[in-house]
């Protein structure tokens, strides 16, 4: 087999699992109404449903990242595609809320071991520039279109096979991905002598992100209780505590110096903020499929066939563009397209719009989405040494689960005000007015990313090394 033809098959399955972890992240959505009948769920708690395996997310990834600058992305690849499977295959049978939300929390694991594992092995694998342009394309296409597709899997597997078949679905896709993997994948070389692991950098940073996390998900719900503000506070201790280990550390779990590299520093405050603020956008539309517009799960999930398609088709044009007009210049361009397209969402939708009214806001946003996510990633990841690429990715992909957390917790707030107490036609009303203006502060928040985009300037490699070194 020619060196291109087995590029071209592992690029194949680091796309397949970039699917799994985007469709894993979405496919309980439209499901979470039947889970909480079924297993008894409490109003406040059925949240955790999603947000038990945000938080394990989230909280790992940091050390998801560097586990496979040290101990190979081959094997953590393997690991996390394994935990994915296993904690499926809990998660499918589970008789009660407890079991379930623990196997969404190791799925969520599972998910911050594989992801910086994926990200890492585009960026030693393919060449900067063109190579790598495209094979982010492939991904993005993967990632992007996969969450709409959760949706629409989610809502297929629910209403023909009821809610334990959105759990069931990974677990041969899983064992597919880790025999593809040990077909395709070289085995990972023996680490390097002289390097150890970061064992209070790990603790700290990961419960620091953890208790954070957790504070941004539970506080909404609960009004910042006690709880809450605990989690918070503790979060804010814990990573404080972070900073200085690393400060100290000979071997850091985060090298320090590649915050002074501005590329990735740029890259991760615009994934942070493009999480913030079109992550959430999938959830207020199932709000307003269903409880505006009745919509089932199966109609909800069919609704996302039209972004689907649109940031499949964005995601791969990202790439190209990317190579011809450059990667910032790009992103900017792809970013104001998604604002576009989210501003004419916000001001279309209403209690009586049909589908097809939302049909071209949908086709904008999604075009501009998928071309921003692949192009983002590629450009936090550009020039980053080959040996910091697995703690450089884990970097960007928190800052997208911490944006996810923050724009949820937010925007939900501001949808949500003036409908309490309210019922029938009123609550619809208000409900839909308070998705309508959140769905616009969204929109201002892509426009304001994308300036932000334009920032960022490609720095020599020397100076990355260097950065990293110092």
């Amino acid at each position: 087999m020619s060196d291109i033809q087995n590029k071209a098959f592992v690029l194949a399955l680091l796309a397949f699992a970039q699917l799994i972890i985007a469709i894993d992240y979405t496919i309980v959505f439209v499901a979470v109404p039947d889970i909480g009948r079924e297993l008894g769920f409490a109003a406040h708690n059925l949240q955790w449903v999603v947000s038990g395996y945000a938080v394990a997310f989230g909280g790992f990834l940091l050390l998801g990242g560097r586990m496979s600058d040290l101990l190979g992305r081959r094997r953590m690849f393997i690991l996390g595609l394994f935990l994915y499977g296993v904690s499926s295959l809990a998660g499918g049978f589970a008789t009660d809320p407890g079991l379930l939300v623990t196997a969404r929390a190791v799925q969520g694991f599972g998910g911050a071991i594989l992801a910086p594992a994926v990200l890492s092995l585009i960026g030693t694998l393919f060449e900067e520039g063109r190579e790598r342009n495209r094979a982010f394309s492939i991904w993005g296409a993967a990632g992007g279109s996969g969450m709409a597709l959760g949706s629409l899997l989610g809502g297929v597997l629910t209403q023909s096979f009821g809610w334990p078949a959105v759990f069931f679905v990974n677990v041969p896709l899983a064992g597919l991905g880790v025999v593809a993997a040990f077909v395709l994948l070289s085995a990972d070389a023996a680490a390097r002598s002289g390097r150890r692991f970061d064992v209070p950098g790990a603790v700290t940073a990961t419960a620091g992100i953890t208790a954070v996390v957790f504070a941004l998900v539970q506080g909404p719900a609960t009004g910042w209780d006690v709880v809450s503000l605990v989690a918070a506070a503790v979060g804010a201790v814990l990573l404080t505590a972070f900073v200085v280990i690393e400060l100290r550390s000979p071997d850091p779990l985060l090298p320090l110096g590649l915050l002074k590299v501005r590329n990735l520093r740029t890259g991760v405050l615009v994934i942070t903020m493009f999480a913030a603020t079109l992550g959430p956008l999938l959830y207020f539309e199932t709000v307003y499929f269903q409880d505006i517009h009745g919509y089932s799960a199966l109609e909800t999930g069919l609704a996302y066939l039209v972004p689907t398609v649109a940031i499949f088709i964005g995601a791969n044009l990202g790439g190209r563009l990317a190579t011809r007009f450059g990667l910032h210049r790009t992103l900017a361009v792809s970013l104001a397209v998604a604002g576009t397209g989210t501003a004419l969402l916000g001001l279309v939708i209403s209690t009586t719009a049909s589908y097809g009214v939302l049909v071209p806001a949908l086709l904008i946003l999604g075009l501009g989405q998928g071309s921003a996510f692949t192009t983002m990633y590629a450009a936090a990841s550009t020039g980053v040494a080959a040996e910091y690429q697995g703690i450089g990715s884990g970097i960007a992909s928190t800052g997208q689960q911490v944006g996810n957390a923050v724009g949820l917790a937010v925007l939900v707030a501001i949808a949500n005000r003036g409908v309490d107490g309210l019922s029938g036609d009123a609550l619809r009303t208000a409900t839909t007015h308070g998705l309508r203006v959140a769905v616009l502060i969204a929109a201002a928040g892509v426009v304001l990313t994308a300036f932000l985009a334009r920032t960022a300037r490609k720095n020599p490699a020397p100076a990355l090394v260097d950065a990293v070194s110092n």
